[in-house]
C-alpha cells in the first residue's frame, strides 16, 4: 500500500532546494507524481505530490522537516481523494486586461457561486507593449458541473469582463 503526500514548500530561493527534496523522496522510495514550483518575488514556492510506501510516510515527513532551515518551511499533508462528479467537464478560461485590484476576487466569486471548481490557476502581471501599462493575465483550468452550461458560464463571465474591463475566453482546453 502507498500513501499520497502533498508538500507545500516556501522559503528564500537558493540552488539545490528541489534536489534536497528529491533526495529525501528517493531515499524513502517515493514516486514524484506532479508538482508546481516557482520563484515568486525571490521566494521558492511549490506544491509537490509524492506517493510513498505506507511504512515510509512518517520517516519521509521527518526527513523533509529536517530541511526546514534558513527560513524554508515545509508542510506535509496526507492526501485524500475528493469525490469527483463524473458528469463534470473541463474548460479553460483565459483572461487579460489592465491590472487592478479585485480581478481574481470577482472572477472566483462568479465561478464559486455556480459550483465551478478551479483545478489550476496561473496568473502574471506583464508590461503592456502597446498600452504602456501593466497587464494582468490569467489562465485557469475549470471543473464545471453538468448543471452549468458552457454558454451560461460564458455569458456571465463576459458580462463581468465588461465591468472589470478585461477580455475573457472560455473554451475546451487545448488537446481536449
Amino acid at each position: 500500500m502507498t500513501t499520497s503526500l502533498i508538500l507545500n514548500v516556501i522559503g528564500p530561493d537558493r540552488p539545490g532546494l528541489v534536489n534536497a527534496i528529491a533526495d529525501r523522496a528517493t531515499a524513502a522510495g517515493a514516486n514524484w507524481l506532479e508538482s508546481r514550483l516557482a520563484n515568486l518575488a525571490g521566494q521558492f514556492a511549490g506544491i509537490i505530490h509524492l506517493q510513498v510506501p505506507d511504512d515510509q510516510a512518517e520517516p519521509l515527513t521527518k526527513a523533509l522537516h529536517a530541511l526546514q532551515t534558513h527560513g524554508l518551511r515545509i508542510a506535509v499533508t496526507h492526501a485524500q481523494s475528493a469525490a469527483e462528479d463524473p458528469a463534470a467537464r473541463t474548460l479553460q478560461l483565459d483572461l487579460v486586461g489592465q491590472d487592478h485590484p479585485g480581478i481574481v476576487k470577482e472572477i472566483s466569486h462568479v465561478l464559486f457561486s455556480r459550483g465551478v471548481s478551479i483545478d489550476e490557476l496561473a496568473t502574471e502581471c506583464v508590461e503592456g507593449s502597446m498600452s504602456g501599462g501593466t497587464l494582468f493575465r490569467a489562465t485557469a483550468r475549470l471543473r464545471v458541473p453538468a448543471s452549468v452550461t458552457t454558454e451560461a458560464l460564458r455569458d456571465v463571465l463576459e458580462s463581468l469582463a465588461d465591468d472589470l474591463m478585461v477580455d475573457v475566453e472560455l473554451d475546451s482546453p487545448a488537446g481536449a
